[in-house]
């Protein structure tokens, strides 16, 4: 029987859709619950108005992106790296202030998957620094197996079947 309570480390990860949609899904609970939350994107577009930091600015969660948009478009990989690490900054500043019960780095497995960050530092740095009763998930393809052996729960999205393969556009409210 489990018993002992502990700061979850999540990670959402795999080929399918729904990584961040899960994450989020988890941040209205913990909102709904008077969690203090705070959100980071690494990938998406720091100018963008996505639907989730539209809800996020209405419900006063702390919500910060940080990168420059899609990496595999990037018109200059040394900024899309520098973003990356920056946000790995605001991250650790985060993470270690004690300020949050739910931290969420989104994309974040892009910036380990890329070798932008060592996976095995970010992982001991987060030994090192991360409250014992913080929440912390991770979203994003191809997560590193040192990542998922080190997490609490990992979940994989499988695709089966995807609307872009069918030729229909991301649709506003739904996937942004």
């Amino acid at each position: 029987m489990a018993s002992k309570k502990k700061g979850l480390l999540i990670i959402n990860t795999g080929d399918g859709k729904g990584k961040s949609t899960a994450a989020f899904g988890t941040v209205l609970r913990a909102w709904g619950r008077g969690f203090r939350i705070c959100v980071i994107q690494f990938i998406k577009a720091e100018t963008g108005q996505w639907g989730e930091i539209k809800a996020a600015k209405k419900l006063g969660i702390e919500w910060l992106t940080t990168g420059d948009g899609f990496t595999w478009t990037s018109k200059d990989m040394d900024e899309t790296i520098a973003r990356a690490r920056h946000g790995w900054e605001i991250a650790k500043e985060k993470i270690a202030s004690e300020n949050y019960d739910l931290v969420v780095l989104d994309e974040f497995t892009y910036t380990l998957a890329y070798n932008w960050l060592d996976t095995a530092d970010v992982l001991e740095w987060l030994r090192l620094n991360r409250p014992s009763d913080l929440h912390l998930i991770i979203t994003g393809r191809s997560a590193p197996e040192i990542l998922i052996h080190q997490a609490d729960l990992v979940t994989e999205m499988a695709l089966i079947k995807h609307p872009y393969e069918q030729g229909i556009r991301a649709q506003a409210g739904i996937e942004f």
